[in-house]
């Protein structure tokens, strides 16, 4: 097959210019839809999950260490810890599961 890379960088250039240009021309003034107003809140978070959270499961040798670390940091978050203490106390569960257990 013969491939145009010109080609993908200009569809993928177009798409990234109309994602970002798009939004500014079209919505001139405020939004005052509440189900869209807390659609458009809660995109960025949704993104994050979804790239995040698989990247815990394959990012360790076993996806129970990371399952295990997901678990014990929603717990720690959601008591109050600050990231670092949460991200830290997950390092070490990954770590501590990967070292003694296997």
């Amino acid at each position: 097959m013969n491939h145009n890379v010109y080609v993908y960088l200009f569809v993928m250039s177009a798409v990234t210019l109309a994602i970002r240009i798009l939004p500014i021309t079209l919505i001139r003034r405020p939004i005052k839809n509440v189900f869209l107003r807390s659609f458009l809140f809660y995109v960025p978070y949704v993104t994050l999950a979804v790239m995040t959270f698989p990247a815990i499961m394959e990012a360790t040798r076993t996806p129970y260490a990371g399952l295990l670390a997901l678990l014990i940091g929603i717990g720690l978050a959601w008591k109050g810890f600050s990231l670092f203490k949460v991200a830290a106390a997950c390092c070490l569960i990954v770590f501590g599961v990967e070292c003694f257990l296997l």
